[in-house]
């Protein structure tokens, strides 16, 4: 074949790779929103979900390098009234990360998560605003494997430890004593989901995984956080407050197999 007849026919080649891949594509954003059209009826049982990506962003890597811990950020806009936010994980078993409903002592702004994911997917994060609208907007994420992923502990170990829990404060910009202050919690549990083998028994390890998280600071509700399987293990939750004074946090958590953990941490005054 003379060079120019091999030079057309590899062009052929990669036309027609070209093409292929492009409705592959096609067709897999296709699916991806019916599955999305589907669990959005499941999850809001009909209610209006309208796509507004410029209202939430999702920051998270575009691929991850572990899919068992992908952390995730949601900020959301200061000025508009926010009541909660669903971060759902569409390709996972149970897609409904967490929902999240933010209290009076909340500053809603932002919203930190580790999360696992358990193959290629679309992440939808979901605003419900006071008045009652449903504003959402989605982001692509690569990884694969994080549901199944054996923890680096046997179960028996992981457990020893579960419901421990730090708080650590962020401070706040100076000259602004009334603006929110950020805090990261972390606690200490395996969420065992039920896909993961004991690498010595070869017997998957019964699902037991945290399900809820209340946050309180001087008796008012910070957040009020329902969670399922595709929260990472020992999560760590990044969130806001309104503090009024120095006082306490109040954290309660508790887990499918009925253990309930409870942890009062000092909040010490602005600039102290």
């Amino acid at each position: 074949m003379r060079p120019a007849l091999l030079s057309t026919a590899i062009l052929a080649a990669l036309a027609v790779a070209f093409t292929a891949q492009a409705v592959r594509a096609a067709d897999d954003d296709a699916a991806r929103a019916q599955r999305w059209q589907a669990l959005a009826a499941a999850i809001f049982g009909g209610r209006h979900t309208e796509e507004s990506p410029g209202f939430i962003t999702i920051d998270a890597p575009v691929r991850a390098m572990d899919a068992a811990l992908v952390p995730v950020t949601l900020t959301l806009p200061r000025d508009k009234p926010v009541k909660g936010v669903y971060l759902v994980v569409d390709e996972n078993p149970s897609p409904i990360a967490a929902h999240v409903v933010f209290g009076p002592a909340a500053d809603p702004h932002t919203l930190t998560l580790r999360i696992r994911v358990d193959q290629y997917t679309n992440l939808h994060a979901v605003a419900e605003t006071t008045d009652g609208r449903l504003i959402s907007t989605a982001r692509f994420i690569k990884a694969a494997g994080g549901c199944s992923a054996p923890g680096s502990e046997t179960p028996e170990i992981a457990l020893r430890a579960a419901g421990r829990m730090k708080l650590r404060l962020q401070g706040v910009p100076d000259g602004a004593p009334d603006a929110a202050q950020a805090a990261d919690l972390l606690i200490r549990h395996p969420n065992f989901n039920g896909m993961q083998m004991d690498q010595v028994t070869h017997l998957y390890t019964p699902a037991r995984y945290i399900n809820r998280i209340d946050i309180a600071y001087n008796g008012r509700r910070v957040i009020h956080m329902d969670t399922d399987i595709s929260l990472a293990s020992d999560p760590a939750i990044g969130f806001g407050f309104k503090p009024d004074g120095p006082g306490t946090m109040t954290v309660e958590v508790a887990d499918t197999a009925h253990a309930v953990w409870h942890q009062d941490f000092p909040v010490p005054a602005h600039g102290s």
